[in-house]
């Protein structure tokens, strides 16, 4: 397995302003976490990726199954559900199962969906045929961005799936019509910040969550203001810092997908 892991881009051109900006950890306002993908981290499965952005730890696993949903059936065409979870001790506080409580909770759901929303956005499901891909993102440790680390780490995995299945004669051509990935920004102390973690997502006057396809096609963006509406100016800064934290993560996710 070979771990994918960034690093800052050589020469890239940062403005006055933001260079003169130095965050908690010591990154500047436009650059992201140290970011690693180690692929098939689950051989059982069959594509898999961990993503560490941080300290943020997600296990992404795509298990492809033949048939699809009974609403689905006879239509020749496949689909990509996804679930997502935290284990007990990720956010350093026990967090119950949601198997204990009988359900998932709110935010397990909305997210969740997200991922899968996300993820379909880039699938022919035509070329998938009948069937199935499932992707469970389970959080091993959270401190912040653990949704955009889903999508991102969720990709990989989907990709080294659908390469899988070619493989073993059980789809013609690849299904993907192109690549995704998410990153959180947001607003501090009056600053745009790109990458969040938890100590900077908690203190925010805006925060926001960004999927794009790897053309620059938006796919989501969920902004909200905690204490100050945020303004257009604001929004197209965001999205600026957004594209360009992205751009480092398709980059990653193509070196991930290619590892042998």
């Amino acid at each position: 397995m070979q771990r994918m892991q960034s690093q800052s881009p050589a020469g890239e051109q940062t403005p006055p302003s933001v260079a003169a900006q130095v965050r908690h950890d010591g990154r500047r306002p436009d650059e992201l976490r140290a970011i690693t993908i180690e692929p098939e981290f689950m051989r059982t499965a069959t594509g898999s990726a961990l993503i560490g952005a941080g300290t943020t730890k997600v296990i992404c696993t795509a298990s492809a199954q033949d048939g699809v949903p009974g609403w689905m059936v006879g239509r020749g065409r496949g689909w990509v559900t996804a679930e997502y979870g935290m284990l007990p001790a990720s956010t350093g506080q026990r967090k119950q199962r949601d198997v204990t409580r009988g359900r998932p909770d709110g935010r397990t759901v909305e997210i969740q969906r997200l991922i899968g929303r996300s993820l379909r956005a880039v699938v022919d499901f035509q070329a998938l045929g009948e069937h199935t891909i499932y992707l469970d993102c389970d959080v091993l440790q959270a401190d912040g961005g653990t949704r955009c680390a889903s999508i991102t780490g969720a990709f990989v995995a989907l990709a080294r799936a659908c390469a899988r299945l070619q493989e073993e004669g059980r789809l013609g051509r690849s299904p993907l019509t192109g690549s995704v990935a998410a990153v959180s920004c947001g607003i501090v102390g009056g600053v745009a910040l790109l990458d969040l973690d938890y100590s900077e997502d908690s203190s925010a006057e805006v925060d926001a969550n960004v999927v794009m396809t790897g053309d620059g096609g938006l796919v989501e963006v969920q902004a909200t203001a905690e204490r100050t509406p945020l303004s257009r100016a604001h929004l197209d800064e965001l999205l600026l810092l957004a594209s360009g934290g992205i751009e480092r993560l398709l980059e990653l996710q193509q070196a991930a997908i290619a590892a042998q």
